[in-house]
């Protein structure tokens, strides 16, 4: 679809047209979920925080400003303020709760520390296997969650390169702990 006829559907969802929402939302909802998960770093979250930022925008569109600007930064504000929000009222809201299961359960058991310990050196021993800036972008993207963008602009390597890199390192990985 085009700006214009993104523009279009947003006032004629303004006007409450169920049908041009619903195209709206085909058309737009797989980029603001990306929007939502990029921001919040959890699916389900993510998911709930789409459900609600459509419903800002069926109430709220008709605070839409049509100008020569892309309707989808519009739309993609919306939804990035929202996760934004939500991630900081989980963050307000967490600690407390944090506190209350450590006191609860303040360490795992002896079993679960050794089934763990003998999973992490599995997972050592297979990232070993890899070359070793492969290990280091597997490690950044899947460990500390940095972009892909961030890994290539790290490694000096083009963006598809990198995509290529963690791809292959994820079926290495797979392949050695299926063993």
């Amino acid at each position: 679809m085009t700006p214009h006829d993104i523009t279009k559907l947003i006032v004629r969802t303004a006007m409450k047209d169920r049908g041009a929402f619903d195209l709206l939302y085909r058309q737009t909802s797989a980029k603001l979920f990306g929007v939502c998960l990029r921001v919040l770093r959890d699916r389900a979250e993510a998911e709930e925080a789409l459900q609600d930022v459509y419903v800002k925008i069926w109430t709220k569109a008709d605070r839409f400003a049509v100008s020569d600007l892309s309707p989808i930064s519009w739309l993609v504000a919306v939804a990035r303020n929202h996760a934004i929000d939500k991630l900081r009222s989980r963050r307000a809201s967490g600690a407390p709760i944090d506190q209350a299961v450590e006191v609860a359960d303040p360490k795992p058991g002896p079993e679960t520390v050794a089934v763990m310990t003998s999973e992490r050196r599995r997972i050592d021993d297979c990232l070993g296997e890899l070359d070793g800036e492969r290990a280091a972008a597997v490690r950044g993207a899947y460990l500390s969650g940095e972009s892909y963008a961030e890994l290539a602009t790290r490694h000096g390597v083009p963006l598809n390169t990198m995509r290529t890199w963690l791809r292959r390192s994820l079926l290495k990985l797979r392949d050695c702990l299926e063993r």
